[in-house]
């Protein structure tokens, strides 16, 4: 207990630390407002800030829109889920649970909501930063695009731990003041805070499926007609889509992708004081309950120092990108040994032995692990992308079957690498028994054996999420100099695109590897949020609560559960399709009605995509979110509480695999269109290589269209889908008895 003075502090100590580099950055040169105005057609032309400003504009536009739409929808959701647990769960404490959790649930939607728009305002200001610093100095570049990255890394985890902290506190301390015994206000207080973890999964939810569609339905119709049908390079100023597809990466991969680490955090971190709670019941020690909070706290400290432990003397330009991969690696392997050094600490601090310490140590190196098989699977120097690409040059089919094989065998390292996760920190958890006071061989020291690993997994999600924007980042950047002309109104010297091309190579790799950590993280807690609805159960029947296959009811829980991930990833991926077609038929109707834009003498109408893009974006998100919401609360209710708890272990074991599925697929083919374009795929015939606009990369760029929707609407979606599923069971458990 005396360490729990840590977690305000380095949640605190991370909100300053993200203010200062968000000033940092914001004080970077944004290079000249305009250009000088040509007799070619030079008016026609932009500068960096003209382009950025565009970006800026569509983001906060459809941002606007959408959070307001799913404000709305929170609210509903946050009076139903009041109105339900107060007029259906009975008992003399229902007005009490049906308004702390209603509340709770306001709370988590809000922070969610900041977490992603913060990160997303910072991040569409670093993109002309980086790209004007690239003009001079690859390692000043990377700097910027990195730090813009860290403020959203560390506000979503520091806005979750204080959140978390702060909201249990406040419910403790509301207990007490009525009355209640310190002890029970302390097992009681865990249980009315799920509602911070559906809360902000209900946002993240919303939010990652409108920017997935958004920025896929963009990114689809920039490439079909912009790459295969006109033959002009990806973010050529010419195509109408180019806008609508850099807006869209800053409202997919910053604020979709914060919102949804946001929620894991919190969910995960909820789940695991829910089982604290068990133990302490038995043991009446609360370090138990507390212990969650102080690792993550550690963790949050460790990705601080890990961000501030890039150097990047050494990054040189003309290397791919390399240089620059070397030092991010850097400051994720500071980041994982500081983890371990805060996990050891915690550990012998709090329970007087190391021997959970090990559990820790299971999830930090499970982290590791997950970063390299999704870096196997998705990075052009190892055999998948490299299988993909080849088979690029019989066509289309053959590439779309390659990486389809691709996809589904990249499940097997992933479900073994957490298989030997929870079993070995279940064992570890058993063998700590004794020292708990729980005895040998006991399930809830195993099970809180697992719930280390998951929080051990989520102490370098900081430096994680800093990675991921990174990429959203230097892809703007790479955008804002393909579209911009420098002040004579002339092109940038190669040198400066050769700068923004290694940062984005980078970028790709971080945002591959934070999908790999996200889908790593969510199965390694799948285990521990299921094992806290059973601890909920218990705790309302007041016996044990062993879950029979064998009946119907529970058998028809879990199908459905299996059938809900695959339904909601078909209407997922159909949304983009749609979407997809109008971006298509507009882009086109563009090039035929005014040839002038392809002599580069007319600007295209890049207001009228953004405007497809958000229209579609908030009209399609709306049904599968609504279906995820519903379908298990139709379960629960129906057949009662075992067909719920098989409908979340097999919906989130469904879940994990197709996630993989979908994004290590996706980003095969994305990475073997790169590998093309890089000229590293050689005719085995001539031993020339094959370049951009030939049939190979024709094919690869097709590969790279069915694979978009995977890899940045439909998989991360899951994620979202697999904790919500968790949170939705744990606080209508008490309707489903």
């Amino acid at each position: 207990m005396e360490l729990i003075w840590i977690v305000p502090i380095s949640g605190l100590l991370a909100v300053v630390v993200a203010g200062y580099l968000a000033w940092d950055v914001l004080g970077r040169d944004i290079g000249p407002a305009t250009i000088k105005a040509h007799t070619d057609g030079g008016s026609k032309k932009m500068s960096m800030q003209e382009v950025a400003d565009t970006i800026y504009e569509g983001a906060v536009a459809f941002l606007d829109r959408q959070y307001r739409t799913i404000a709305v929808f929170a609210l509903v959701g946050a009076i139903g889920i009041s109105l339900l647990l107060a007029g259906l769960r009975g008992g003399d404490d229902a007005l009490s649970i049906a308004w702390h959790t209603g509340l709770a649930f306001v709370i988590g939607a809000i922070c969610s909501g900041l977490a992603g728009l913060i990160g997303m305002f910072i991040a569409v200001k670093a993109n002309l930063r980086t790209a004007v610093a690239a003009r001079t100095s690859l390692g000043d570049s990377l700097t910027i695009a990195l730090r813009g990255g860290a403020v959203s890394g560390l506000l979503v985890v520091a806005l979750s731990l204080l959140g978390v902290y702060g909201l249990f506190e406040l419910f403790r301390m509301i207990d007490v003041a009525n009355g209640i015994s310190e002890a029970d206000a302390l097992k009681h207080a865990p249980q009315l805070i799920v509602g911070f973890g559906f809360g902000a999964s209900f946002v993240a939810l919303f939010a990652q499926l409108g920017g997935g569609i958004y920025t896929k339905a963009a990114d689809v119709g920039a490439d079909l007609v912009g790459k295969v049908e006109a033959g002009i390079p990806e973010d050529d100023p010419r195509n109408p889509a180019v806008i609508a597809d850099l807006v869209g990466d800053n409202v997919g991969d910053c604020a979709g992708r914060g919102a949804d680490l946001f929620e894991s955090t919190a969910a995960e971190n909820i789940g695991a004081m829910i089982l604290g709670v068990t133990i302490f019941t038995i043991t009446k020690n609360p370090v138990y309950i507390f212990f969650p909070l102080i690792v993550r706290a550690f963790g949050l400290i460790a990705s601080i120092i890990g961000i501030f432990a890039i150097r990047t003397g050494g990054v040189v330009s003309g290397d791919g990108g390399r240089s620059a991969q070397a030092a991010l690696d850097v400051g994720f392997w500071v980041t994982a040994g500081l983890s371990i050094v805060g996990m050891y600490v915690a550990t012998v601090a709090m329970f007087g032995s190391n021997t959970l310490f090990w559990a820790g140590l299971v999830g930090i190196l499970t982290s590791v692990v997950f970063v390299y098989i999704t870096q196997y699977y998705t990075a052009g120097s190892w055999r998948p992308v490299q299988l993909i690409a080849n088979a690029s040059r019989t066509g289309p089919a053959t590439n779309i079957i390659a990486g389809i094989a691709i996809g589904f065998e990249n499940t097997a390292a992933p479900a073994i690498a957490i298989s030997l996760a929870l079993f070995a920190s279940y064992k570890i958890g058993e063998i700590a028994g004794p020292e708990l006071g729980l005895g040998a061989n006991s399930a809830a020291a195993g099970i809180y054996g697992t719930a280390i690993a998951t929080m051990g997994m989520l102490m370098s999600a900081g430096y994680i999420l800093a990675m991921d924007t990174f990429g959203p980042i230097t892809d703007n950047a790479g955008g804002i100099v393909e579209m911009s002309f420098d002040e004579n109104g002339e092109e940038w010297p190669h040198s400066v695109r050769e700068n923004t091309d290694a940062l984005d190579s980078v970028g790709n790799t971080t945002k591959a590897l934070t999908k790999g950590y996200a889908i790593g993280s969510a199965a390694l807690a799948a285990f521990l949020l299921f094992s806290a609805f059973l601890d909920e159960i218990r705790i309302l029947t007041g016996k044990e609560t062993p879950i029979d296959l064998s009946k119907v009811e529970v058998f028809i829980g879990g199908f459905l559960g299996a059938m809900l991930v695959f339904l909601f990833s078909s209407f997922a991926i159909s949304a983009v399709g749609r979407a997809a077609q109008a971006m298509i038929e507009e882009v086109r109707r563009q090039f035929r009605s005014d040839p002038g834009i392809m002599l580069g003498t007319s600007r295209p109408d890049y207001r009228q995509c953004v405007d497809i893009s958000t229209q579609a974006a908030l009209k399609e998100m709306v049904v599968p979110g609504i279906l995820a919401v519903l379908a298990p609360v139709a379960v629960g209710l129906v057949l009662k509480w075992e067909a719920a708890a098989a409908f979340l272990m097999v919906g989130t074991m469904t879940g994990i695999l197709l996630a993989t599925v979908l994004n290590n697929a996706g980003g095969g083919w994305d990475n073997a269109k790169k590998f093309i374009e890089s000229g590293q795929l050689k005719d085995p015939a001539t031993g020339l290589a094959y370049k951009k606009g030939s049939d190979a990369h024709a094919a690869a760029v097709v590969g790279d269209t069915v694979g978009d929707p995977f890899k940045d609407t439909a998989g991360p979606s899951i994620h979202v889908l697999i904790k919500l599923l968790s949170t939705i069971t744990l606080v209508l458990a008490p309707l489903f008895i």
